[in-house]
């Protein structure tokens, strides 16, 4: 937006901005994106006001995420393209250890396909290591403040808890790079970010490149009234904080859950093999019953496969997109506390320039204007962002959910079907015995 947007605005029949202390909160509409599909339900409302409290049921989530196909249709994404459109693509792939005689560390190969001018060559593919990403990731926040950068997943592990250098631990982490560097390379903005092009095509990253590049909006946002209490938020956005608390309780009521059945399947499937091992030890005592002691045995083998690949299943599908949304809502709120920051100063500047006008009726400063252009931008992009966001956690959650109840149905029917046998097997067997009784 241009410095002269606020003289264009008033000019459009707005009251100017000598006039009213607060334009923003009037003028901006709030948000009618709802996940309920009504508005008058509680809940997750996607930041759209409510004025009962939401529901403490943990199921409620569930409930209540707008999961069915033609709702897509509802809220669009702002920014989606079909793939034909798309001209940048990257993946994040073949972990590799590294070992020298300081440290020991993992990188990940980054490969890059694009059409863009802005690139030298159409592929490339270079080889980056976690603190790689955490520096994009910073330049990002730093460069783009009024956008909503996607989170990376936890730099530090708890070490004697978790191997950083396990299999599972670096396909997991290996994921979680993949999708944030996705997310950005699928952004309309971040995408062109000239710290991001580094970061896809420099052989040897030299991360004190591009520290010019911060935006004057970067660079301004740092620099706020001092002092200076925002006066009040407007409707929309305090509606976005009051969604981004309630959805974090109801992510942490959930993780917690499941951190907890994971726990008791753990414990329950050492009980199972061991109960297992019971009966396959049994048959060299038993000859007459080997076979249906046997068939248990393998019956109590199968379910044991099933429970365990079903606790692989929510280690590392489940938890992981829970707690990337977790920290998607610190990403959020850290882009909302810019965004009051930016209006404060606004504030701020507006005060005293109307109380400058009224002792010696000087003009409105054009840094004033100025002000005001910033906190427009901020609005615009985490609007645009927070609708694309929306959009994103349905998908994810859609295929979290659907994936969780095939999963489910999959173990569930290995169990069955084992256990179904070995009726047979039985049947069989007690036909066998009458056989041989009669004769």
């Amino acid at each position: 937006m241009s410095v002269g947007a606020p003289r264009a605005l008033a000019s459009s029949g707005q009251k100017p901005i000598t006039e009213i202390l607060h334009p923003l909160s009037a003028a901006e509409e709030p948000l009618s994106v709802t996940v309920g599909g009504d508005k008058q339900e509680v809940g997750l409302t996607n930041g759209t006001p409510v004025e009962t409290s939401s529901p403490a049921s943990t199921s409620s989530l569930f409930n209540r995420l707008q999961l069915d196909d033609d709702l897509e249709a509802d809220v669009r994404d702002p920014y989606a393209d079909s793939t034909e459109m798309r001209d940048l693509f990257v993946t994040v792939d073949n972990p590799k250890k590294h070992i020298s005689t300081m440290e020991t560390y993992i990188t990940y190969r980054v490969s890059t396909k694009t059409s863009r001018v802005e690139f030298d060559l159409p592929e490339y593919c270079v080889r980056r290591r976690y603190q790689d990403f955490d520096w994009l990731r910073i330049k990002l926040e730093d460069s783009q403040p009024t956008h909503l950068i996607p989170p990376l997943p936890e730099k530090f592990v708890m070490k004697g808890v978790v191997d950083r250098f396990s299999e599972e631990f670096v396909e997991t982490r290996m994921k979680a790079l993949d999708k944030f560097l996705k997310r950005v390379a699928d952004h309309p903005v971040l995408s062109f970010n000239p710290h991001l092009n580094a970061f896809l095509t420099a052989k040897d990253l030299n991360k004190r490149q591009g520290l010019a590049l911060l935006s004057k909006v970067g660079e301004s946002v740092k620099h706020v009234a001092g002092g200076y209490k925002l006066r009040a938020r407007p409707a929309e956005f305090c509606a976005m904080g009051e969604y981004l608390d309630t959805f974090n309780q109801k992510l942490g009521t959930i993780d917690r859950i499941a951190q907890r059945i994971l726990k008791e399947q753990s414990e329950y499937l050492t009980e199972l093999r061991e109960y297992g091992s019971v009966y396959s030890s049994w048959v060299g005592s038993e000859e007459e019953l080997r076979r249906p002691l046997e068939g248990v045995a393998g019956c109590v083998t199968t379910s044991c496969g099933a429970l365990e690949d079903l606790g692989d299943n929510m280690s590392l599908d489940f938890l992981p997109v829970l707690r990337e949304y977790v920290l998607y809502l610190e990403s959020i709120k850290n882009v909302l506390r810019k965004r009051d920051q930016s209006q404060a100063e606004y504030e701020g500047r507006l005060e005293a320039a109307i109380l400058r006008k009224q002792e010696d009726r000087t003009p409105m400063p054009l840094e004033v204007e100025k002000c005001q252009d910033k906190v427009e931008c901020f609005n615009a992009d985490l609007k645009a962002d927070w609708e694309r966001w929306q959009s994103n956690k349905r998908h994810d959650f859609k295929q979290l959910l659907t994936g969780m109840a095939d999963r489910n149905i999959n173990s569930y029917e290995k169990s069955q079907a084992a256990w179904e046998s070995l009726i047979t097997l039985l049947q069989d067997k007690q036909t066998e015995d009458k056989t041989s009784e009669t004769n």
